[in-house]
């Protein structure tokens, strides 16, 4: 069973995580989950994400453990993974998205003081500390700096459709579940004006058994060989199938810098 990490709230700096602690604030630090990551033991890793963002290094921290893990790393995006979040999302061998997540990716940015040629030191160091963020998404997906830079810059929000376009995600969670249900000429399917009385207690005697009350158990005691005998059909349909089915297809893991 693969160990789970949250990785939720804002994202802080191991130094004033005792803080939010004392004000029970949820919360991520590196120091946080290096200890989980410690515990997995070369375990396979589950990174839930659900989190606006926060610091960068703190971030990139995270990131580099995740990376470095020698087990697999399945990183799953729950609600939003922004700003920092969204850098720590791409940490997964395997980056999975809920069909109602998001991905924000932005600039940094920071308080600042001082005269003109700080300013201009701290712009510097803001354009510096975009490219590295960027170096997280393309090292996922192998899109363009400059495309990337230019998503940061216009404060992009990505649904899962877009993410997994853009190659920052793997998969779209659930949509590849298939749910079997039996055909509409099956003429032993129970008549929904049936379940209806059922459940409003208004059929409650067994037919031809006055005595006996229409309970839970009963009706699932009735239905056990026609169970049977729906799950035999679909065995038969199954079996008569001659073309093979077509295995999912998988976009090959992307490694290092693709230009």
């Amino acid at each position: 069973m693969p160990k789970r990490i949250n990785v939720k709230g804002p994202i802080v700096s191991s130094d004033i995580s005792w803080i939010y602690d004392l004000f029970d604030i949820e919360h991520t630090s590196p120091q946080g989950v290096a200890r989980q990551i410690e515990e997995a033991n070369g375990d396979s890793l589950e990174v839930i994400i659900n989190s606006g963002g926060g610091e960068v290094y703190a971030a990139s921290e995270i990131y580099t453990e995740l990376k470095s893990y020698a087990g697999s790393v399945e990183t799953r995006i729950v609600g939003l993974a922004a700003s920092a979040a969204s850098v720590i999302a791409m940490a997964g061998d395997r980056v999975l998205i809920a069909p109602t997540g998001e991905v924000m990716i932005h600039n940094a940015s920071m308080f600042y003081g001082g005269d003109h040629r700080d300013m201009s030191k701290a712009s510097e160091m803001l354009q510096n500390t975009d490219k590295t963020i960027a170096n997280a998404y393309r090292l996922k997906s192998g899109m363009d700096e400059k495309e990337l830079l230019d998503l940061m810059g216009d404060e992009t929000w990505l649904t899962p459709q877009d993410a997994l376009e853009k190659g920052l995600v793997d998969e779209i969670m659930f949509e590849n579940e298939i749910k079997l249900t039996a055909s509409s000429g099956v003429s032993n399917l129970i008549p929904q004006e049936v379940i209806d009385g059922i459940r409003q207690g208004k059929l409650n005697k067994v037919p031809g058994k006055p005595e006996q009350t229409l309970d839970k158990e009963t009706v699932k005691n009735m239905f056990t060989e026609f169970k049977k005998e729906i799950l035999n059909e679909l065995k038969e349909n199954n079996n008569d199938q001659n073309e093979p089915t077509p295995a999912a297809t998988t976009q090959p893991k992307r490694k290092g810098f693709i230009f």
